[in-house]
């Protein structure tokens, strides 16, 4: 329980992550790859600054989430960013105008429905681990 900051910063950084990259992409308008130099095309679209911007939180966002599983079960941290699909639901609506219909709502709030239940689950396998290594640090003493 106590790496549920860690992830929902990770959780955040990956929502502010998407957000911008899809600024980036309204600003550049409609993709046309007609007459152009695909390569070219993609190193615009990377290097602009909401895209780039996005990329980079992207990077901090990962790190975060790799910081995360050095120290709690992939089965315990991975359905944590299912959250992120709540918060970018939220705002895509907030933020413009996205539709967030009935159904929209209804699986947010299985989202968090579930994300409660295997928050709930660390509480366990938090107080096993840290017996676990008291057993364990216990038995290196004796030997």
């Amino acid at each position: 329980m106590k790496y549920i900051p860690f992830i929902l910063f990770t959780v955040l950084t990956n929502a502010v992550a998407q957000l911008m990259l899809k600024y980036g992409m309204m600003s550049l308008g409609p993709l046309s790859f007609a007459g152009v130099n695909p390569v070219l095309k993609i190193l615009q679209i990377v290097f602009s600054p909401w895209i780039f911007a996005g990329l980079c939180v992207f990077v901090v966002s990962m790190a975060s989430h790799l910081f995360v599983l050095s120290k709690v079960e992939l089965s315990f941290a991975y359905p944590f960013l299912s959250l992120a699909y709540v918060a970018v639901a939220v705002f895509a609506y907030l933020l413009w105008r996205e539709d967030l219909n009935a159904y929209r709502i209804a699986g947010i709030a299985l989202i968090c429905v579930g994300t409660v239940l295997i928050a709930h689950s660390g509480r366990k396998t938090d107080e096993a681990a840290v017996a676990s290594r008291a057993l364990q640090s216990e038995r290196s003493t004796i030997q």
